[in-house]
């Protein structure tokens, strides 16, 4: 039998791709569940080939065009977050690929969990936001969550079969974004189309310009350190800008496993959603002969501060992470609509860990205050 998918925020980048899996394994895989927020067009030519179950779309306003749309063809059609929460705890689907992008994604996710779904992440703001909670959670329904993010499924793989034996430290690595090498002088100028600009990986705007950024990067520490259990001092980034080393582990012996690849988000998309399983496909192999080259550096906190930002809210654990991550959602939107500058990103990050409450045990209630007051104080600062 197929395996039924949920895909949620299939109209992003990911979601996309997710799409084109399913596409490309019509005996595994049958898409179940597509939800999109406003992309309506999309999601209805989505829906007229996949002929989904149920179609969700976030936005209210959209739901007379896309049931019109659809409801002639049978496909069920439900509108707003409620809906997202309610088909996310139901019994429709067997795989959840989670794909809807920041905070927005982590509500379905949670409903997911709690109906001890298996869960293909790759929303990481659910884990930076919640961390101790999500992974509580996951423990308590016996849900699984198999990582989509391209760093966090190369570690994954890298430790299956390694149960028994102990993590010295992971190693991140980190493209260094279409910035690499520059220093302040240069970033101050810069604009949205310079920062979208990836030189390896083809990104949605908002990680494309976390990229840039390298707060993609801290983000993927915090998640990563709940993922996989870790202490914060195991968790390494490594710039690395040819993209063929996705990450690597190193055990208590000194041994190093990593896994490589051509830099495609449709492998680990797919690894996630076969697991355990690895499925045969046609995609373009990696050539060694075309990469003599594999180079590392460490990465320029100093310049790019986000990255040490995040370092620092991930010790400091509690809300930290998810004031990061809220303050971070709010400047990277206004720097895409042109309202701040590169560099002002990260103060406006800064003065919001400085202002906002610290608090050292939050519960789901806290989290979701403290994004709602962090939101209001980085829009008010810009």
């Amino acid at each position: 039998m197929s395996k039924r998918i949920a895909v949620y925020g299939s109209t992003g980048s990911i979601g996309t791709q997710t799409l084109e899996v399913i596409r490309e394994n019509p005996t595994l895989f049958s898409a179940e569940v597509i939800t999109a927020h406003n992309n309506v067009d999309l999601l209805i030519e989505q829906a007229i080939e996949f002929k989904p179950n149920i179609v969700v779309i976030s936005n209210e306003t959209l739901y007379s065009k896309i049931n019109n749309a659809l409801s002639p063809l049978g496909i069920k059609v439900y509108a707003g977050e409620k809906a997202l929460i309610e088909v996310a705890a139901s019994d429709v689907y067997d795989l959840m690929l989670a794909a809807i992008v920041g905070y927005a994604g982590l509500s379905s996710t949670l409903a997911a969990i709690e109906a001890g779904k298996q869960i293909a992440l790759a929303n990481k703001e659910t884990l930076v936001v919640a961390g101790d909670l999500v992974t509580q959670m996951v423990i308590k329904h016996k849900s699984l969550l198999i990582p989509v993010d391209s760093e966090h499924s190369a570690i994954f793989q890298c430790l299956v079969g390694e149960h028994q034996n102990a993590i010295e430290k992971i190693i991140l690595t980190a493209s260094g974004g279409p910035f690499l090498g520059k220093k302040p002088n240069y970033l101050i100028n810069v604009k949205k189309d310079h920062a979208l600009q990836h030189p390896n990986w083809a990104m949605g705007a908002k990680i494309t310009i976390d990229s840039a950024s390298l707060m993609n990067k801290g983000l993927e520490m915090i998640e990563a350190k709940w993922l996989f259990g870790l202490e914060n001092d195991q968790i390494d980034v490594l710039v690395h800008p040819q993209s063929i080393i996705h990450s690597m582990v190193q055990f208590e012996d000194g041994s190093v496993k990593a896994q490589m690849g051509l830099p495609d988000m449709k492998l680990p998309i797919q690894y996630a959603m076969g697991f355990p399983n690895r499925i045969k496909n046609n995609h373009k192999r990696l050539e060694f002969k075309n990469y003599p080259s594999l180079t590392f550096e460490a990465p320029d906190t100093k310049t790019f501060r986000n990255l040490a930002l995040a370092k620092d809210a991930m010790y400091q654990g509690g809300n930290a992470p998810c004031i990061l991550n809220a303050a971070n959602e709010v400047v990277v939107d206004a720097f895409l609509r042109n309202k701040i500058s590169f560099l002002e990103m990260s103060d406006i990050i800064e003065k919001c860990l400085g202002k906002i409450s610290h608090i050292a045990l939050p519960g789901l209630n806290d989290y979701i205050e403290s994004n709602t007051e962090t939101r209001k104080y980085a829009s008010s600062l810009i």
